[in-house]
């Protein structure tokens, strides 16, 4: 099974939804948002769930922010990782993805900056944020997430949801569980505020994620904007949001002073 092959289901499966799905993410008063249930057949998941490695075959990101396993030089794994990520860096898959969003000029993150495999074990948690901006060049807008989950027989009782501010840091979230062969689309905007509630099942909760970056901020607003990551803590933290919120003023910092930031050492390079 190959990228091409993966790609053609992919986009079989959201074009045979993309009214559905047009719909959905256009809902008003919301983060643009819409999930695609069963988006590869159920063997071709299941594989890609196999070949996954075990997080101790992955990085540790481990800080107050987050907490989590990543993967990223797919040449280190089961090769099937690497055409799984990449379907959707297919052409014919970031075509359908723009009329589902209406978000014209979409490239995807080919040099991973942001993407690749990440796995997530009991007590591990991704904070509210906003994600970075933009690409490493500081030259595209990233504008959308795609989370395609893979771990089989997970539950919303296990934790790891995806956790939607649609209200903003102060309210309550709306929650989108990491389910099996569940691909869920999210816009990345100024208020696209997003996390992942902690995981207090056993198991690991496999993601494989991709970005897709425009010329043109996802807003519909006129003005640009630039920014790092920014945390948040949750509406009963405050003391931790307070340290957060000047931990993300030092950063920005850093990247005015460095325009292409501090390279990662988990860097994919072809």
């Amino acid at each position: 099974m190959n990228r091409i092959e993966i790609a053609s289901h992919i986009c079989d499966r959201l074009s045979g939804l993309q009214d559905k799905l047009t719909q959905e993410f256009a809902a008003k008063g919301r983060i643009g948002t819409c999930v695609v249930e069963e988006l590869l057949p159920a063997d071709i998941a299941s594989q890609i769930y196999r070949a996954l490695p075990p997080p101790a075959d992955m990085v540790r990101q481990s800080s107050f922010r987050e907490r989590k396993y990543v993967a990223v030089q797919m040449d280190r794994y089961n090769p099937l990782l690497e055409e799984a990520l990449c379907a959707f860096h297919d052409q014919r898959v970031i075509d359908v993805v723009s009329k589902i969003t209406s978000i014209k000029e979409l490239s995807p993150d080919a040099t991973l900056t942001r993407g690749g495999i990440s796995a997530m074990v009991k007590g591990n948690f991704l904070r509210t944020h906003l994600d970075n901006s933009h690409d490493r060049n500081q030259e595209l807008y990233r504008v959308l997430n795609l989370l395609y989950y893979v771990t089989p027989h997970w539950t919303s009782e296990f934790g790891g949801n995806l956790e939607l501010w649609d209200f903003g840091v102060k309210q309550q979230p709306r929650k989108i569980p990491a389910l099996f062969n569940r691909l869920a689309v999210m816009v990345t905007n100024r208020s696209s505020w997003h996390s992942v509630d902690p995981i207090t099942g056993d198991g690991s909760r496999a993601c494989i994620s991709n970005y897709y970056y425009s010329p043109h901020h996802a807003d519909r607003t006129d003005g640009e904007y630039r920014h790092v990551t920014a945390f948040r803590g949750r509406p009963d933290e405050p003391l931790k949001d307070f340290f957060l919120r000047a931990d993300g003023t030092v950063r920005n910092g850093i990247r005015k002073l460095f325009k292409g930031g501090i390279r990662k050492p988990h860097s994919y390079e072809k």
